[in-house]
């Protein structure tokens, strides 16, 4: 092992003689449990021993690693390191990471690993470790102002957050009580399209429309639905309507149709759980005089005609 200067900043040499800089010993210092670690496998690289020798060199010596020098890290945690992409060296072919339990060493315990392990090349880089230690340390420090006020910052954060909740709570227990009929007469197109939008924009979950006929125009329509909601149509549909499906969902959210096996006299609108009675088919709505109306009865209910 070898050590050089590169623009101030320390090098040490581990395998195949690939140099790693005392920056990358520091961004493989973890906090867990309040405490900063190096992970066992990230130590056996850098001591170019395999890991398996090295929890075998630790199990040999138990009493030079109390709690406060190695913790032996539960599987949440072995996998909250994981996830958040602990141990970023290259792994050599061949190498052997000594099983899924993962070991955490403090400072001491890196210190200490070096006298186990009894190689001129462990003493050397755990200085080099030692180094990375003490500079987190004096950053820690020197930045504890900053982290106060960060801190500060993000309980106020909370705070406001909760105060928000609050007005938006009371805005919605005074806001009026949603429309559950309505009325539109001859020419009235754009306030049942409003209308209509308004109910589709407040599915959650599903929405399913029985219409015998169907255009362009109701697939728009039901296009306004937020992303994730289900939408299904019963109609009665030629090759022309069936076009008109293809065409659409290849370039939006699928909007499945299903073949009504008889004819339909009403339309119903499902949103989630509640009925919508159309008095007139989606395409048409406005056009003429017709009703929209909420009705008590089930979705399921309704389904359960058309089979």
């Amino acid at each position: 092992m070898k050590e050089n200067r590169t623009n101030e900043t320390k090098v040490v040499v581990i395998h195949d003689n690939q140099p790693v800089f005392l920056a990358e010993i520091q961004a493989r210092i973890y906090t867990v449990r309040n405490m900063q670690v190096m992970i066992d496998r990230d130590l056996a690289l850098l001591y170019g021993v395999e890991n398996r020798a090295l929890k075998q060199a630790v199990r040999r010596n138990p009493a030079k690693f109390p709690e406060d020098f190695m913790l032996r890290l539960s599987e949440d945690e072995s996998n909250q390191l994981i996830s958040s992409g602990v141990s970023q060296t290259v792994i050599p072919p061949g190498y052997n990471t000594g099983g899924t339990d993962m070991f955490a060493f403090t400072e001491q315990g890196v210190a200490m690993l070096a006298t186990v392990l009894k190689s001129q090349r462990a003493a050397d880089v755990s200085i080099s470790i030692m180094r990375a230690f003490v500079a987190m340390r004096r950053f820690i420090t020197a930045n504890a102002g900053l982290f106060q006020r960060v801190g500060a910052l993000e309980r106020k954060q909370i705070e406001t957050d909760k105060k928000l909740d609050v007005v938006l709570d009371k805005i919605e227990e005074l806001s009026p009580a949603i429309i559950t009929e309505e009325l539109f007469g001859t020419g009235c197109v754009w306030d049942a399209y409003t209308f209509l939008s308004d109910l589709v924009r407040r599915a959650k979950h599903r929405i399913i429309l029985i219409d015998n006929f169907v255009d362009e125009r109701t697939l728009l329509l039901l296009d306004k639905r937020a992303a994730g909601v289900e939408c299904t149509i019963h109609t009665r549909f030629s090759k022309q309507t069936e076009l008109d499906f293809e065409k659409h969902n290849k370039q939006n959210a699928e909007i499945r149709k299903i073949q009504l096996p008889l004819h339909i006299h009403d339309r119903y609108l499902i949103i989630d759980d509640e009925v919508w009675l159309l008095g007139a088919s989606v395409k048409d709505m406005g056009h003429g005089l017709c009703t929209v109306i909420k009705v008590d009865f089930t979705p399921e209910m309704v389904l359960s005609f058309l089979k």
